[in-house]
């Protein structure tokens, strides 16, 4: 975890991480082609395609009463991610403008996506799609939220999709974070983990902001994710978000003794400072 003030199971087999990675390089290419850029129009339905279902509409006062789902906010309606420790196809999402979140398509309003988040641009990933419809992972408590973005019919203006074909693995046991690049290892890292009262939580999150201190303390980056602390409701003046940051004494790298986030050493850090907001961390036992 890190000091931060508000602003003014298991992988197996198939996309998991454990299984065959060739697949995954596979699905992440043919996606790059397909929706690296501006969402237009979705794709014309083809003969038998399944008929979307329409969003319920919002009025300006519902809207302005929804919760903006950001790393500060508790969503409590929010669906829990379904399938915790699967890698997805990459796809990313930035709201142009504000979004509103549904519990389900056709479902009830739960929230609103912003466009920024922790001052920079909001990226989250796609877990699920139906036609006209995506499922993205929110950063709000409780931990593993996610909802329901409307796309049918948006135009560049309202929704940016990319691909990020990388992939973090932290296993928590091993003390060890990976990086991949499609198929492609770009380095693995003995790291420091969570103490046993403060564990680094479990499942798959996603790079949420690229912070740069003014004055760092303990490391001159930190990358916040989309997840939470399960023992501290708070820390440093922030809503205890779990956090990828780097640490001056690399004697306790291998060792459970923060208070959830995952301290890395320098390489590591630089490496991970280039990769976009929004691509996938799985976290594991």
């Amino acid at each position: 975890m890190y000091d931060q003030s508000p602003p003014g199971g298991r992988p197996d087999s198939g996309r998991r991480l454990q299984g065959a990675w060739t697949g995954l390089a596979l699905a992440i290419a043919g996606a790059a082609l397909l929706f690296t850029g501006l969402r237009g129009c979705s794709e014309a339905p083809g003969t038998g395609a399944a008929p979307v279902v329409s969003p319920v509409p919002v009025s300006s006062t519902e809207y302005f009463k929804l919760t903006q789902a950001t790393t500060f906010t508790s969503i409590p309606a929010a669906p829990p991610d379904q399938d915790p420790f699967t890698i997805t196809d990459g796809l990313v999402v930035h709201p142009l403008t504000p979004q509103v979140v549904y519990a389900a398509p056709g479902g009830k309003p739960i929230a609103v996506l912003p466009t920024t988040e922790l001052g920079g641009p909001t990226w989250v990933p796609v877990v699920q799609t139906n036609p006209g419809w995506d499922l993205v992972l929110l950063p709000s408590r409780p931990d593993r939220a996610t909802g329901w973005i409307f796309t049918e019919g948006t135009s560049g203006s309202a929704l940016m999709v990319r691909v990020s074909p990388y992939v973090i693995w932290i296993q928590v046991g091993a003390r060890k974070l990976s990086v991949y690049d499609n198929d492609v290892s770009m380095g693995t890292w003995t790291v420091a983990v969570g103490a046993p009262q403060t564990p680094t939580p479990l499942g798959r999150t996603f790079l949420l902001a690229l912070l740069a201190p003014a004055d760092p303390t303990y490391s001159p980056l930190i990358l916040p994710l989309g997840t939470h602390s399960n023992a501290l409701s708070t820390f440093g003046g922030g809503p205890g978000t779990v956090g990828l940051h780097g640490w001056p004494d690399p004697s306790v790298f291998g060792q459970a003794v923060s208070n959830g986030c995952v301290r890395v050493p320098a390489a590591a850090l630089q490496l991970l400072s280039h990769i976009p907001l929004g691509t996938l961390v799985l976290i594991t036992q």
